[in-house]
């Protein structure tokens, strides 16, 4: 499979409780370098405990990963795909799920964690060189359906066949969870990018977050989230013509009507999801539909 998408989490945080001129001159800001959700991470912590918090946010996204990454054999979520069910699932997996749920209903279920099956299929033809063939994607088919899924504290189960995978929301959830951590660590002019923004306060030096869209123009981020999806930032074939983002109707790539599409929300969870399942519709006004479901969310570039 061929990526475009920037391969970086970059994350920024200053103390809360000195004024803006004092935490514009102070020199206790340090870069931290290390990986996290299979990326280069790259932390810059304004604080005199610096160095302890940016190790316990990294702690903290790797104990994530632990939970909802399909790349970790033995995460939660890989168990759950491995075994068709998972007994007392960690809250954060429920979490993200019930979120992930909310998203399904509104968008009338073309937002579906359950088309890994599906994404199975066309990575392996992609490996082979060859499409997927109409059987295979029919019988993958067969194995999606969100309300085939049975939750709760106890136990999540999956029918035989199914398979899970949160690449549409566990970005933005991430973000979410660091952006409480270091909230909680007296930090407060925070900016969070995981490939989703999530931004508390404004800059040290004042103002808001500025973050560029895909068109040239800008939006400030404070107390709010952004995530854009690219139908075509990954692709299964060569020629970049098959994108990443799977209908669970078809059982196909999105097809390229958009290029790029933004959706800003008071968490990342939620803009991220939004963002990828906007990709799936052939109209603006649909998206500004989804888009109303979710409180204080807002449809900010499509192209």
């Amino acid at each position: 499979m061929l990526t475009t998408r920037r391969r970086l989490i970059a994350i920024s945080a200053a103390l809360a409780l000195l004024p803006t001129a004092a935490r514009a001159r102070q020199h206790n800001s340090k870069l931290w370098t290390g990986q996290a959700l299979g990326a280069r991470a790259s932390l810059r912590i304004d604080h005199p405990d610096g160095e302890a918090i940016a190790a316990r946010v990294m702690a903290e996204i790797d104990r994530l990963e632990d939970i909802l990454s399909l790349y970790r054999a033995n995460s939660a979520l890989a168990r759950l795909n491995r075994l068709g069910h998972l007994d007392n699932p960690p809250f954060e997996l429920l979490e993200c799920l019930s979120l992930a749920s909310a998203v399904n209903r509104a968008s009338g279920r073309r937002f579906d964690p359950t088309v890994q099956p599906l994404w199975v299929v066309w990575a392996e033809a992609a490996a082979r060189g060859t499409q997927p063939d109409a059987g295979a994607i029919a019988a993958a088919k067969g194995f999606v359906g969100w309300e085939k899924v049975e939750m709760d504290s106890a136990r999540i189960s999956l029918r035989p066949g199914m398979a899970l995978t949160l690449n549409g929301i566990g970005q933005g959830y991430v973000a979410d969870r660091v952006a409480s951590l270091l909230e909680a660590e007296g930090l407060s002019d925070i900016l969070i990018d995981t490939g989703e923004l999530r931004a508390l306060g404004g800059r040290p030096i004042g103002g808001d977050w500025p973050v560029r869209l895909e068109g040239g123009e800008f939006v400030g981020l404070r107390q709010r989230a952004l995530a854009t999806s690219s139908p075509l930032g990954t692709t299964f074939d060569g020629a970049g013509r098959q994108g990443h983002i799977l209908d669970p109707v078809s059982g196909t790539p999105a097809p390229a009507i958009w290029r790029a599409v933004s959706i800003s929300a008071p968490t990342a969870a939620i803009a991220d999801a939004l963002s990828t399942t906007a990709c799936l519709l052939n109209e603006v006004t649909q998206m500004k539909l989804l888009v109303k479901s979710f409180p204080d969310c807002r449809l900010e570039f499509v192209a």
